[in-house]
């Protein structure tokens, strides 16, 4: 398995929030839904992502905005124009007072705006659901991510907005999966990129010798290893191979291990009813007490409460 692909077995989309906007100005959309997670392209015109604590940044034609919740944001044809819109959770649409816009903006099948002939046509989907994306996925991304129309070719912008206005027996799942697909091929292009900020384990993936070590890891999490082990694997001794890897990985093999271990068993807790026993042993602890203990000191909250969503369990760094 390479790195990309495990870093990105995550994104599971399940009855997800896709629309269509079209817009005319001035508009502006308050969204404060908590979605962990959305995505809009810009298939005509252009729009502004506002975040609270952020500069405004512009999208074209063809550019894509990755947004992590669940703090709110605006989407607007300017930054200077007021929210006339809010995006509730559960996507439910008002007014900045309140009065529901569901029936007044409704343009046909998972379309929405304030008029038919806009200048401005968006896309939209939003995992609705932490569990959907990998805690690890989530932790490595900025609030606010943008790729730009010329970094990338990919044909699934165009795809999307032709399946989301169909109503076709299955279409839930076509569309779950389309979006699915633009997540991880916008995530592809920007992780290539220079500036990304990828994950230390992501770009050390490309060394020849901690990469053997990280590879050994991912592929079998719940081997009881050592460093000895391996540095063997990977044809160096002990002292090199915990030399290199701390470099490159900002942190011991057997910490990472912790981390990567404990991330795994995160998204376990909330996308499976596995127990927390056969999640302990799926990554690699011995007992459900041991998983237990692990997860409470490095993330302050119990594997039961993780999965319930009680408090914030606490980022370990090997999941960066």
């Amino acid at each position: 398995m390479d790195a990309l692909t495990d870093f990105l077995d995550g994104p599971r989309a399940r009855g997800a929030f896709l629309l269509r906007s079209i817009l005319s100005p001035p508009w502006s959309l308050r969204v404060q839904d908590r979605a962990p997670l959305a995505l809009t392209a810009v298939v005509r015109g252009e729009a502004w992502v506002v975040p609270d604590d952020g500069d405004p940044v512009r999208l074209g034609p063809g550019d894509v905005a990755i947004v992590l919740g669940p703090d709110p944001y605006t989407v607007a044809c300017d930054p200077a124009t007021p929210p006339d819109v809010v995006i509730h959770p559960g996507q439910r649409c008002t007014t900045v007072d309140g009065r529901s816009l569901a029936q007044e903006m409704d343009l046909g099948i998972r379309t929405w705006g304030n008029s038919p002939d806009g200048s401005a046509v968006l896309l939209t989907g939003a995992y609705q659901m932490r569990g959907e994306i990998s805690s690890r996925l989530l932790e490595a991304l900025p609030s606010l991510l943008v790729l730009r129309e010329d970094a990338w070719d990919c044909p699934i912008v165009p795809l999307l907005g032709d399946e989301i206005v169909k109503d076709d027996p299955g279409q839930e799942a076509v569309l779950d999966r389309l979006l699915d697909l633009l997540l991880i091929a916008v995530l592809r292009a920007w992780f290539s990129r220079p500036e990304a900020g990828a994950p230390a384990w992501y770009r050390a993936h490309g060394d020849p010798v901690v990469g053997k070590a990280l590879r050994m890891l991912h592929n079998n999490p719940a081997h009881p290893w050592t460093v000895a082990a391996l540095a063997a694997g990977a044809g160096v001794s002990r002292a090199a191979l915990a030399r290199r890897f701390t470099e490159l990985v900002g942190e011991p093999p057997m910490t990472f291990l912790t981390g990567w271990r404990l991330a795994m068993a995160a998204d376990l807790l909330r996308e499976t009813d596995a127990t927390v026993g056969a999640v302990a042993t799926q990554v690699g602890y011995g007992s459900a007490f041991a998983l237990s203990a692990a997860f409470k000191r490095e993330r302050g909250v119990s594997p039961q409460e993780h999965r319930a969503g009680v408090g914030n369990s606490r980022r370990t760094g090997s999941a960066r």
